[in-house]
């Protein structure tokens, strides 16, 4: 375990690395009123995201939008699309040649919206049918951890948001996901250069997961997953769970770039 450095983590409360604009068809708030939002709240570090699938075809105009932003300064805005894992391939719904890198987004934000089937996405409903019908919590759980690593692997630049909030939506809990499994989804993300946000919104991933990742040496971020901004950079849920993570684990922290 490495030499903790716990008073560092509140730094990462200085960034929003998700928050999405009306470029998502469910936020409220225009990329100027998010980027003015965090200047307000102080913010050193936004990250624009919005939803994409396969057939978005609207990511030029998104980057080119952002590009015309004033930026104040102190603040280093970054862009990113949120796109959902798929299977149990790792695979993840981007738009066909989609950039990521130096002329395109900064970051697939991946999202584990449904559940990484073996034949495709699983529904919620459909994933608790399926764990009624014979399908055990431990290969659920396997499944989940393994198309995780799968999907790191495979996405460069990428940024886990909101993991493992499918688990209680299908029955699941991150309790049942043991020391061994955290550590494997961890040590990938070190190995791969993920980042993974720690979710306002959806208060995730637990105490037990951000320790492994930070005894592990992955990159964490916060996050609030805003979709309207005067929501951006404010946090009530991820401190605790900081605090918590700390108390398990020793490690240097530093905030994304």
């Amino acid at each position: 375990m490495k030499e903790t450095e716990a008073g560092r983590l509140p730094a990462l409360l200085g960034g929003d690395f998700h928050v999405h604009s009306t470029f998502s068809d469910d936020a409220r708030s225009t990329l100027a009123e998010n980027i003015a939002a965090a200047s307000a709240a102080g913010l050193r570090t936004l990250r624009l995201t919005d939803h994409v699938r396969a057939s978005t075809t609207w990511v030029p105009e998104f980057l080119a939008a952002v590009a015309a932003e004033r930026i104040p300064d102190g603040l280093t805005v970054l862009t990113g699309v949120e796109a959902k894992l798929l299977d149990a391939s790792g695979a993840v719904d981007t738009p066909s040649g989609l950039v990521v890198g130096p002329g395109g987004v900064d970051a697939v934000v991946i999202g584990d919206h449904q559940f990484p089937g073996t034949d495709g996405p699983w529904s919620p409903s459909a994933t608790r049918e399926r764990l009624d019908a014979g399908l055990s919590d431990d290969d659920a759980l396997d499944l989940l951890i393994d198309a995780s690593i799968r999907a790191m692997e495979r996405t460069p630049h990428a940024q886990l948001a909101h993991w493992f909030s499918i688990l209680p939506k299908v029955g699941l809990d991150e309790s049942q996901l043991g020391a061994e499994r955290l550590l494997a989804w961890a040590e990938a993300a070190a190995a791969t250069g993920t980042i993974v946000e720690v979710n306002e919104k959806w208060n995730c991933p637990g105490p037990d997961a951000i320790a492994a990742l930070l005894d592990s040496g992955a990159r964490i971020v916060a996050s609030t997953d805003s979709h309207v901004a005067a929501d951006v950079g404010r946090y009530e849920r991820v401190p605790a769970l900081l605090d918590a993570a700390a108390a398990r684990a020793g490690t240097e922290t530093e905030e994304a770039r």
